[in-house]
């Protein structure tokens, strides 16, 4: 180095303390010092590329990031502390964090997710502190924190909060601090809170709670015991609804005023009786307190491919739980160009805390005579004698939901394979008549018989004598006959000629030698 060379970088140091020296290979505009990259307020769309794989804090805050790439922090695996808050983030892909197995501290704050998926922590088993205040977050299904065994601090506060699932906060055994201050939560339950052991800090307070029987247990458990978690402020649970409770402590409460009122369903007409083709709207009224889920359901399971009901609250626009989803108060049974398959037997039910209740309704199909002409099975082919079982169930539901091309290509078919059948079985027939009215090879079926009378013979002797066709030849003890009269006509007729049939006719018989 030359001489003078330190001097003149202390004084650099000294006249520019703020601006160190950018490291090799940080990302542009970011400043890079020891493990710690700053690239915050930089109007960054996506995470810069460039960032050394050694990080450890990397500050990414007050940008305009609205996406983490999948792999984009896959190279970062020494992460410690990710700060992410103040961005445009809307999702978390499952997994986007699973090469953070180190990472301690994650600030997500003030962006705009609006769900968690499950999966979206997967990896961070290490994770000490999760920030994910002021996002637009309306529900947190099962197990959405469950990959985060170690997670001391959750901060939920300042969302739109609504739901909070039995088992959102399943795997949360080391959790010591929750806050859910300043959500929309109406209720919660206690199975929610079970899962967290080590709970020492929680905050409910500036929630719309609906202090009813579903209600009870949180106040008679902050008086026996949960106390402790609340400080002085945070035990001010302040009730929105009923009317007669709002504004009035949860804790002040007698347990005898939270009650519910179960629910009653009323469906109007019960049976309906629809065109094909004709679109339809069912209305199913509930009525109690708190205010019912309402779920429509088609009580016999639909086989493969038929279509399922939809649910519609009574504005017109789809929920966006899609079918099967409830609805409050009022429930929409929306049907759009029914079909046979739509027919049979639906359910409403309307639940609530208090209980549920449930009404049954009757669909049935009408079919106009050009329909049911349109839908019938075609008459049969008209040569040779068919069955007439109908075919392959052409009068079911199953058949008739079909297009009438299909239905005719499927008639069709089965036609043709009648008549090949047929056609088979007639040339079989044909086939046998031939072969009996043919006259057989001369002496086939014959019995030869030579008439030795020198005595019996052995079976290696009858061997011997079998001809070239294979017939058996056996001997007559002419001396020996069977019966005591009888002509002898016939004996000396059947002796005469080898190629003849023995038609040994009682009583002119003999022994017969093998």
């Amino acid at each position: 180095m030359a001489p003078g060379a330190p001097t003149l970088l202390l004084l650099w140091l000294l006249w520019f303390p703020g601006f160190p020296p950018r490291a090799v290979g940080c990302p542009a505009a970011c400043r890079c010092y020891s493990a710690t990259v700053e690239c915050g307020a930089l109007r960054l769309r996506v995470v810069p590329p460039g960032i050394p794989p050694g990080t450890q804090t990397l500050f990414l805050q007050d940008n305009s990031i609205a996406r983490l790439e999948p792999g984009v922090l896959a190279p970062l695996a020494a992460l410690r502390r990710l700060y992410l808050h103040n961005n445009s983030l809307r999702a978390l892909e499952p997994g986007v964090f699973r090469a953070q197995s180190r990472l301690l501290e994650l600030a997500l704050t003030g962006n705009r997710l609006r769900g968690l998926r499950v999966g979206a922590f997967a990896g961070l088993a290490q994770l000490r502190a999760l920030y994910l205040a002021g996002n637009q977050l309306v529900q947190l299904l099962d197990f959405t924190f469950l990959h985060l065994p170690r997670l001391q601090e959750l901060h939920l506060q300042e969302n739109s909060i609504e739901l909070l699932e039995d088992q959102a906060l399943a795997g949360l055994s080391s959790l010591a601090l929750l806050d859910l201050s300043r959500n929309q939560l109406g209720t919660i339950s206690r199975e929610a809170l079970q899962p967290l052991a080590s709970l020492q800090v929680l905050r409910l307070t500036e929630n719309p709670w609906r202090c009813d029987c579903a209600l009870h247990w949180l106040g008679a458990w902050i008086k026996e015991g949960g106390q402790r978690l609340l400080s002085s402020r945070d035990k001010n649970i302040m009730c929105a609804e009923p009317p007669r409770l709002a504004l009035q402590s949860l804790l002040d409460i007698s347990g005898s005023s939270l009650i519910c009122i179960p629910p009653s369903v009323h469906v109007e007409p019960l049976e309906v009786t629809a065109n094909l083709g004709e679109d339809l709207r069912v209305a199913c009224q509930a009525s109690g307190y708190p205010q019912p889920l309402v779920t429509w359901r088609k009580v016999a399971q639909p086989r493969e491919g038929q279509p399922r009901a939809q649910i519609q609250p009574e504005g017109g626009a789809p929920r966006p739980g899609g079918p099967g989803a409830s609805d409050t108060g009022s429930g929409m049974l929306f049907l759009t160009n029914i079909t046979l398959a739509h027919a049979g037997k639906y359910e409403c039910e309307a639940s609530n805390a208090g209980g549920a209740a449930r009404v049954p309704f009757q669909l049935l199909v009408n079919l106009s005579q050009q329909q049911q002409l349109q839908l019938a099975p075609p008459p049969p082919p008209a040569a040779g004698p068919v069955s007439h079982e109908p075919l392959q169930e052409a009068g079911s539901m199953a058949f008739r939901a079909l297009g009438l091309a299909t239905q005719t290509a499927i008639a069709g078919a089965i036609a043709l394979l009648t008549l090949t059948a047929l056609l088979l079985a007639t040339m079989i027939c044909r086939r046998r008549r031939k072969r009996k009215k043919a006259p057989g090879l001369p002496g086939e079926g014959a019995l030869f018989v030579n008439d030795y009378s020198d005595g019996p013979c052995t079976f290696a002797q009858l061997e011997e004598l079998r001809d070239e066709r294979g017939h058996e030849m056996f001997v007559i003890d002419r001396s020996k006959p069977l019966f005591a009269e009888g002509p002898t006509e016939a004996a000396d007729g059947a002796a005469t000629g080898p190629a003849q049939g023995l038609p040994l006719q009682p009583p002119a018989a003999y022994e017969i030698h093998c």
